[in-house]
């Protein structure tokens, strides 16, 4: 029996020293394999850091809105008579453009009209007589006042006749047309709307830290979806004299000529702030940034005893514009940035430079 124990307790140290030596032989194998194997070369795409000039832009985003705009619409209730214009076409100031009827009016008018002179000429009569005494005061006044009444009665026919009688307030381009001849329309009824678009504006919203960089004639640069390699230039004309206590910002409004007429009001809009042009500023590609939590930063590739490795560097970013970003500190002219391939990278690492398409910016944006 202890014979047998023995045997067993032996061969069980005989199977665990093998495997306890296989793992040591294996490590070593390991270690040596690491030791004798080349050193891992990433491979990554580059830029050169050059210094351009940059032009700072405050960015906003508001809708156009035109000149002068309103929805023409009636006064008094009545039936159309008259249309005076085409939809969509241009009208001068002051142009008819609806006609209710106005027979009724034009009547009273012509009976009012009718019976002035008569009491004219009793006032005028009744006035001498009474300054001869030979007329009483009583008498007089109701020839006076009669005299006036009728001559306001008929101020009152005249304006009422006007108020049916729609004109534009200002040129400029009409619209499409809600009504039509001999239909019975309610006080304030929509006819059409017009719109003075020469001038077109824009009103949008800019941060209080940044009215100091803002002015009255500065030059805005807007762009709007229905012409997206177009930008159109305007001014600055007014500024919003006090800030919104809640939400800290200032509103501002602009001016854009419009003489060709591609700006409609309603359109939504992308408005840069040109700021004065800084020189000697270094720009790179967004993706040669790295943005964490912790802070951005980029990998610069430098020489050392002839092999390219890269060094990770802490940036300053300043304002983007499209795949561009403003570098502020840390990169200087001439440095080698790398711009992909960042993802295996590390403080130190060996790299090669290689050629690629990725970070080319397409010439159209692909349809989803």
């Amino acid at each position: 029996m202890k014979k047998w124990t023995f045997l067993m307790l032996l061969i069980a140290v005989l199977l665990f020293g093998s495997v306890i030596g296989f793992n040591m032989f294996k490590q070593k194998k390991i270690a040596e394999y690491l030791a004798n194997m080349p050193e891992q070369s990433f491979p990554v795409t580059e830029v050169t850091a050059k210094s351009v000039d940059w032009v700072p832009v405050i960015e906003a985003i508001g809708f156009i809105e035109p000149n002068q705009g309103v929805m023409i619409a009636n006064e008094t209730s009545g039936v159309i008579d008259k249309i005076s214009f085409e939809s969509g076409t241009q009208v001068r100031k002051g142009q008819p453009l609806v006609a209710l009827d106005t027979s009724v009016e034009r009547a009273n008018l012509k009976s009012s009209q009718a019976r002035l002179p008569a009491a004219e000429a009793k006032f005028k009569r009744y006035q001498g007589l009474y300054k001869k005494g030979s007329l009483s005061k009583e008498d007089f006044d109701d020839a006076e006042a009669s005299f006036l009444s009728l001559q306001a009665d008929i101020e009152s026919l005249k304006a009422a006749i006007s108020r049916r009688e729609i004109n534009a307030p200002f040129a400029g381009m009409i619209g499409i047309r809600n009504v039509y001849l001999g239909q019975y329309l309610q006080a304030g009824t929509d006819i059409v709307r017009l719109e003075d678009t020469s001038v077109m504006r824009i009103r949008f919203t800019v941060p209080q830290t940044e009215i100091s960089r803002i002015h009255i004639a500065q030059e805005v640069d807007i762009k709007v979806d229905a012409y997206p390699n177009r930008s159109f230039k305007g001014s600055i004309s007014a500024i919003e004299p006090a800030v919104n206590a809640q939400s800290g910002l200032i509103q501002v409004q602009a001016n854009i000529p419009n003489s060709d007429g591609k700006l409609r009001s309603g359109m939504f809009a992308r408005t840069n702030i040109i700021l004065p042009k800084l020189t000697d500023q270094i720009v790179l590609p967004q993706t040669s940034i790295t943005f964490t939590l912790y802070g951005d930063s980029v990998y610069v590739i430098t020489n050392k005893d002839g092999e390219e490795r890269v060094e990770q560097r802490v940036v300053k970013v300043g304002e983007r514009n499209k795949d561009i970003v403003h570098v502020l500190d840390g990169v200087k002219d001439g440095d080698r940035v790398v711009t992909t391939g960042q993802v295996r990278l590390s403080n130190g690492v060996k790299v090669h430079v290689v050629e690629s398409e990725a970070t080319v910016t397409p010439a159209e944006t692909p349809m989803l």
